[in-house]
C-alpha cells in the first residue's frame, strides 16, 4: 500500500450511496489556486429538503420547501465563512463558533474544543470542518473532526489535521464511511486526493460521482493565490 498516492476523487465515492456530507480543500496542480469543495447527501426527506444560498461570498443550507421543514437545528446553517485572511468550512453550525472565535482572539482548535459530534442518536453525525489561511501568496490549512467514542455517545473524540498546502495535492474528509444502521462514522486520517487546474472539471468530476439518488448540493470555490479573486460553482439538485 503506498501512503502517499493522491487519489483521484471520484474512484474515492463511486458506487458508494452515502458518505454524507464532505469537504476538499487543497491547491490546483499547477500551485495557483486554493481549492476548497463542500457538499451534502441525505436519505430523509427533511435532509433532502434543501438547497445552497450564496450570499456576500458566504455560503448557507437554506430549505427547498419550507413548508415541509421538520426539525432545521441541524440542516440550516452558514457553511462558508470568510474572517479576514481566513475561509471557514464546516458541515454544521460550528461555522459560526469558529468565526466568533477568531473575532474574540481565539482559533480553530479551541472554537471547536467547545463542541461534540451532533445529538442524532444512533448515528451521532461528526461534526467535520476546514479551515484555509492566506498569507504571503500562498495558505496552509486545517481539517477537524469532532465524533463520538463510542456507540452509547458518551463522550467526544477530537481530532485536527494541519497541512501545508502542495500543489495538485488535496485532503477530503466526509462524515460516514458508507450507507448503515446506525451509519458509520469516517475513519482515519482525511483522503489524499488530486486537485484539478480547472473549476469545471473538478465541479463535474465530483458531483457526478456522487449518489444520484441520495445527493443534494455541491459548491466549489478556487481562490487565485496572485489575485485573491475566487471562482465559485454552486449546484443544486432541487432548482
Amino acid at each position: 500500500m503506498n501512503i502517499y498516492q493522491v487519489n483521484d476523487i471520484a474512484e474515492l465515492i463511486k458506487d458508494n450511496s452515502y458518505v454524507g456530507r464532505g469537504i476538499v480543500i487543497g491547491k490546483t496542480a499547477d500551485g495557483k489556486k486554493a481549492a476548497t469543495a463542500y457538499f451534502i447527501m441525505g436519505r430523509s426527506e427533511n435532509s433532502r429538503n434543501r438547497i445552497f444560498t450564496e450570499k456576500n461570498g458566504e455560503v448557507f443550507t437554506e430549505p427547498f420547501d419550507a413548508s415541509k421543514v421538520q426539525d432545521p437545528s441541524l440542516i440550516i446553517y452558514a457553511a462558508i465563512r470568510s474572517y479576514e485572511n481566513k475561509l471557514i468550512v464546516t458541515n454544521g453550525n460550528q461555522t459560526d463558533t469558529i468565526y466568533d472565535s477568531l473575532a474574540n482572539g481565539g482559533c480553530f482548535c479551541k472554537a471547536l474544543k467547545t463542541r461534540e459530534f451532533e445529538p442524532d442518536a444512533p448515528n451521532f453525525t461528526p461534526r467535520i470542518s476546514g479551515m484555509l489561511t492566506f498569507a504571503d501568496g500562498d495558505f496552509t490549512y486545517k481539517m477537524s473532526i469532532l465524533k463520538s467514542i463510542d456507540a452509547d455517545g458518551s463522550d467526544c473524540a477530537r481530532y485536527t489535521f494541519d497541512y501545508p498546502s502542495v500543489a495538485g495535492l488535496g485532503h477530503f474528509i466526509h462524515t460516514y464511511v458508507c450507507d448503515g444502521n446506525p451509519i458509520p462514522t469516517f475513519q482515519g486520517e482525511p483522503e489524499r486526493v488530486a486537485i484539478d487546474n480547472d473549476i469545471d472539471a473538478f465541479t463535474d468530476k465530483l458531483w457526478n460521482a456522487l449518489d444520484e439518488n441520495n445527493k443534494i448540493s455541491l459548491y466549489v470555490r478556487y481562490v487565485d493565490l496572485a489575485t485573491g479573486e475566487a471562482d465559485n460553482r454552486l449546484i443544486n439538485k432541487n432548482k
